[in-house]
Parts: structure tokens; C-alpha cells; sequence
């Protein structure tokens, strides 16, 4: 009876063993195979260090980006806003031109940003009593070796802090959200456009 409990006892560790050992090597071929799927961080080199991606070889070609953001409030503070009632003043014209200046500014705010003499900056701010606040968009374009999606991106995003800013005497509950790129143009991994299924709608751009 000892035997066979000793049996039985060798026998379900073998079975626990190979089990671990099946489960540890499908395990790793799992993650071998996430590893090899996955697309390479270009800001970061052999070691794993952060460093700026040289575009010195690369074509200069015709880069655009937009990129959508929202900031909701009370109606009672989208009244007060369109009605200009706020003490600060122009709410929406300084916003829209924070957008614009901090678009030229990314490389300083983003650290491995490239600096770029960008050619177009467009930032629109228009109401959304649905929300109820305000959507922004802003668009970027630029003839160059790389491009201009963190600039859209950060164009919406001061665009929004700064409505935020000059509206907060009257609500400090004002929400920034949804920020993200719509669509983008140029370069080497070409086209892209926001889908249903992910951050945005292209019927947005």
C-alpha cells in the first residue's frame, strides 16, 4: 500500500512537472511570438535608451495631421462663454491662438520632438451643446522629413487647457477628454484615419 501511494505520489509530481515545463515553454513561445509582432520603438536604440530617431536620410515629403479634443462643461457655462461674459475676455480667440503657438513649441515641450518650421497651423473651436462644451480640432502641415502628428496633438491639448484657463472662475469641474489624431498623411507608413472602432471617427476630419 506504501508503494503504491509512493507510485501514485512520484506519478502526479512527473505529471505536475511536465505540465509546469509545457506550460513555462508554451508561455514563452507566447511571449517570442508577442515580441516578434510588436513594431520596434524608434526612440529608443540597442541599449534601450531614449535618443532623437535621425531623419537625416529620409525624403522630405508633404506631412498633414489632425487631431480632435473636447472639453465639456455646463450649458450654463457654454452660455456664458458664446455670450462673451467671462472676465478674461475673448475665451475662444486666445485658446485658439494658444493652439497655434504651442504647435510651433512641441519640440520644446516634447522631448524628442524634432524642431520643424511648420507651414500651417489651424486650430477651430466650435460648440457642441450635445457635449455640452466644445470641440477642437487643429491642423498641422509641413514639406519635411518627418512629421507633424504631436503637433496637432499638442495644439488641441493647450487649445483645450487653455479654454479651461480662461473659463475656470466660473467652473472648475470642466472636463478635457478624447483628445486624440484623426488622420495623418506623408511619409514612409502613410496614410492613416481614426476608425469607428478605435480613438475617433473619420467622418470627423
Amino acid at each position: 500500500m506504501e508503494q503504491n501511494s509512493a507510485e501514485k505520489s512520484g506519478s502526479e509530481k512527473l505529471g505536475t512537472e511536465k505540465s509546469g515545463s509545457e506550460k513555462s515553454g508554451s508561455e514563452k513561445l507566447g511571449t517570442e511570438k508577442l515580441g516578434q509582432s510588436l513594431p520596434r520603438l524608434t526612440h529608443l536604440d540597442a541599449a534601450g535608451q531614449a535618443n532623437m530617431v535621425d531623419v537625416s536620410e529620409k525624403v522630405a515629403t508633404v506631412r498633414r495631421a489632425i487631431a480632435f479634443g473636447q472639453i465639456q462643461m455646463q450649458p450654463a457655462t457654454l452660455a456664458a462663454i458664446e455670450a462673451g461674459n467671462l472676465p478674461k475676455g475673448d475665451v475662444l480667440g486666445t485658446a485658439r491662438l494658444a493652439g497655434i503657438m504651442a504647435a510651433k513649441q512641441t519640440a520644446n515641450l516634447i522631448p524628442l520632438c524634432h524642431p520643424l518650421p511648420l507651414q500651417k497651423v489651424e486650430v477651430q473651436i466650435t460648440a457642441n451643446p450635445d457635449l455640452p462644451g466644445y470641440n477642437i480640432r487643429a491642423e498641422v502641415r509641413i514639406t519635411a522629413e518627418t512629421g507633424v502628428e504631436m503637433e496637432a496633438l499638442t495644439a488641441v491639448s493647450i487649445a483645450a487647457l487653455t479654454l479651461y484657463d480662461m473659463a475656470k472662475a466660473l467652473e472648475k469641474s470642466m472636463c478635457i477628454q478624447n483628445i486624440h489624431l484623426l488622420s495623418k498623411t506623408g511619409g514612409k507608413s502613410g496614410a492613416y484615419a481614426a476608425t469607428a472602432e478605435g480613438a475617433g471617427s473619420p467622418t470627423q476630419v
